[in-house]
């Protein structure tokens, strides 16, 4: 059974970083490439940013692009998204998300399997 399990989510203020961590087991890790999305109260879902298999290629999202950076690390099975300067806009349900494919999609459909999500709340 395929599970992606959500870490290091949590409040903190305005210009911190935090970085949420992403534990799959139950596939080939290093056959798929992650991505990261969030939902905002009241909002829809969005792409924030993905890593293909190997960690040669990644993609952001332009709202987070230059602050937020996402590794891999295929022996841990475990992805890693690093958020600095945090707004509180940035406020949101992280989830990460595995699809079978070699570069990541900015497009939640073509992600197959889904973690449970981690609060982040940013105050002002």
């Amino acid at each position: 059974q395929v599970q992606l399990v959500e870490f290091g989510g949590g409040l903190v203020q305005a210009g911190a970083s935090l970085r949420l961590s992403c534990a799959a087991s139950g596939l080939t890790f290093s056959m798929y490439a992650m991505g990261w999305f969030r939902q905002a109260p009241g909002k829809e879902r969005e792409f924030v940013g993905g890593i293909g298999r190997s960690s040669e290629s990644t993609l952001y999202a332009d709202s987070v692009k230059g602050r937020c950076f996402i590794s891999r690390d295929n022996a841990k099975a475990t992805v890693y998204l690093q958020m600095n300067s945090l707004t509180p806009e940035d406020t949101a349900v992280y989830y990460c998300a595995a699809g079978l494919r070699f570069r990541s999609s900015s497009v939640g459909s073509e992600y197959r399997y889904w973690g449970q999500g981690t609060q982040v709340t940013v105050s002002s």
